[in-house]
């Protein structure tokens, strides 16, 4: 059938090596989950600290060296309880959130993607807070809301990867048929037997047309995470497939598959004609 065969296999390798990219997202989102669960945990258990200042820290830097030594101290002590929430999120999260820690991206620019800018300010070494009730709330809240952010990822995978193998069934069935329909010379066949090979082609280039418009319909909605949060799954696929040869392996796919059908489809009719 003038190739069809090679055709919708190689259709089909194109969406199954999406799926394997869906599944490598999906286990380094789930990995990201798990480090900033236990960055929420161990965050949990730091004590938090007065925002009033120690007695006596006006007084004290008042009175010579001895005392800016001292108060220096005192400053560094309120720092603790921040610089321990930074060296835990440098333990547990950055790992997962740049893709060569080993690169000079700020620790503090990473914080901010992933918490926002007011977490980050308040973790800042020149914040110049203490670790307060209010700091803490503010890092577990955040912590909390980037999990549920990655639980709707991971829930906008899910329905990627339901499309993907809706997909893969047309063509898998496709390429079955193909196969056996290979083995048998058009030139061979006799006037009812081109017939059925006609329809049967029609038949999976409906089934192509079916599978674009359901895609289509795939890609124009989202999942929700909040009400104010979606994960839009258009750019989720251009995210996913942007170094592959196409960021529409699914649409790609059902375009070549339907031109190929077309192609023995008047193959058949032309023979149809020539024995009528």
């Amino acid at each position: 059938m003038f190739g069809g065969a090679d055709v919708v296999a190689d259709c089909a390798a194109g969406v199954r090596d999406a799926l394997d990219r869906v599944a490598s997202e999906r286990e380094q989102v789930l990995a990201k989950r798990r480090a900033v669960e236990r960055f929420e945990r161990r965050v949990r258990k730091l004590a938090a600290q007065s925002a009033r200042p120690p007695a006596g820290t006006t007084r004290a830097t008042a009175c010579g060296a001895a005392s800016v030594a001292a108060a220096t101290r005192r400053d560094d002590a309120a720092d603790e309880g921040r610089r321990r929430v930074r060296e835990l999120f440098a333990e547990t999260i950055r790992p997962h959130s740049v893709s060569d820690v080993s690169e000079s991206e700020p620790l503090a620019v990473t914080i901010r993607e992933e918490f926002g800018p007011e977490v980050a300010t308040a973790l800042s070494p020149d914040a110049g807070s203490r670790f307060t009730p209010a700091v803490k709330e503010a890092v577990v809240s955040a912590a909390t809301e980037r999990q549920r952010g990655l639980d709707g990822m991971c829930r906008a995978l899910d329905g990627e990867e339901r499309s993907l193998r809706a997909a893969l069934a047309v063509l898998d069935e496709c390429e079955d048929w193909v196969a056996r329909a290979d083995e048998t010379p058009v030139s061979e066949l006799g006037f009812d037997a081109l017939r059925r090979r006609h329809e049967t082609l029609a038949g999976h280039r409906e089934a192509c047309d079916r599978l674009v418009r359901e895609r289509q319909r795939h890609l124009n909605g989202a999942t929700h995470h909040t009400a104010a949060v979606e994960v839009d799954h258009r750019f989720l696929a251009t995210y996913l497939y942007e170094d592959r040869a196409t960021d529409c392996p699914v649409l790609a796919a059902a375009t070549r598959v339907d031109d190929s059908c077309a192609d023995c489809q008047r193959a058949v009719r032309d023979h149809l004609v020539r024995r009528v």
